[in-house]
């Protein structure tokens, strides 16, 4: 059985696109893009969710980060957005590159909320064809790999024109949530491990998906808050509760733990959260949650907040990002200056 394989049938989890309030419906009109392409063009901006040459949502910082935000125009982030085609009404393996509706809900959903945690740094973050998120679940393996193969074939040709238009030998950080960490392992293990633009990596945050201990074959997980050329990531669930596919992976995933950045199972107190965001964008929620991990995840007390007791699920994938937000800005300065420094 192929590594793809093994890989998909390893992230068949239950997962849920980024979802906020509809207000992105009013912003419709920013997406009319020209129908006659069925594939993305990068060389134009429509093509880019997040660009350094067109303001986005990623450019917004929230109010009480201001004071001390400073652009650092140096370093380049690749962010990889999640999953944000698969409503009732998504129809097809694939999200066609002009859907409005689409586009507008990944710019006013995971890019806002999400890459706005690394805008430190000039981030571009690709719009691609990504694969409907039943292609997790789908019995039919052989359409939902090739799924996930347009989706990688535009994050590639993506990155590609990234190198040679935009990076300029820039230090690189790679970015991702969900079903774009199940894209940015693939990019790593294809331009960076064993590759000379290893030495341009400052870090990897591929965050919300699974890290097979075996996939790579010398890119390693970060042991500490200032290594650089090394990947961090983890996966958030509720104390206790272990799901089902967790069991069967049997320990099979890297983990690090966003309060401490090491792979050890010591416990992260709240009061060490700097600070998460929710939906309400522009209030920082300081010492929000814990973090330990146990056993490929990381396990976290339930957060409180208002109206905290109508959310039942144990798992935060979700909030993978967001309930870490201030702390990750916080490690991606930390490691780029390490990166310097080096």
């Amino acid at each position: 059985m192929s590594n793809r394989i093994c890989l998909l049938l390893s992230l068949i989890i239950s997962i849920f696109f980024l979802s906020c309030s509809p207000a992105y419906v009013k912003f419709l009109d920013d997406y009319k893009f020209d129908r006659s392409l069925h594939v993305p063009d990068y060389g134009k901006l429509d093509y880019w969710a997040a660009h350094p040459d067109k303001w986005n949502p990623s450019d917004s910082v929230p109010l009480p980060l201001r004071p001390s935000f400073l652009k650092d125009s140096t370093v380049d982030v690749f962010f990889l957005h999640p999953t944000t085609f698969g409503s009732k009404k998504d129809t097809g393996w694939n999200a066609d590159i002009n859907d409005s509706v689409v586009n507008a809900k990944t710019d006013y959903t995971t890019i806002l909320y999400q890459a706005s945690a690394f805008n430190e740094g000039r981030i571009f973050a690709p719009r691609y064809r990504q694969a409907n998120i039943r292609a997790y679940f789908s019995m039919d393996t052989v359409n939902a790999l090739r799924a996930f193969d347009t989706a990688y074939v535009d994050i590639k040709t993506a990155f590609q024109y990234y190198l040679d238009h935009f990076n300029q030998g820039r230090p690189i950080i790679i970015a991702s949530h969900s079903q774009g960490t199940t894209h940015a392992e693939r990019l790593l293990k294809e331009f960076f491990e064993n590759k000379p633009l290893k030495s341009q990596l400052v870090a990897a945050y591929i965050i919300g998906m699974v890290i097979p201990k075996n996939y790579f074959d010398n890119l390693k997980p970060c042991r500490d808050s200032a290594q650089t050329g090394c990947f961090v990531g983890w996966r958030s669930f509720q104390e206790g509760y272990e799901p089902d596919f967790v069991k069967k992976e049997t320990g099979n995933s890297y983990v690090v733990n966003p309060l401490l950045w090491v792979v050890n199972e010591d416990y992260a107190s709240s009061a060490m959260n700097r600070g998460a965001v929710l939906l309400k964008f522009n209030k920082v929620l300081p010492q929000f949650a814990d973090a330990q991990i146990h056993d490929g995840v990381l396990w976290l007390h339930k957060p409180h907040f208002p109206g905290s007791f109508l959310y039942r699920s144990k798992n935060y994938h979700i909030g993978d990002i967001n309930l870490f937000y201030v702390n990750i800005r916080d490690n991606m300065r930390t490691r780029v200056n390490a990166f310097r420094k080096h």
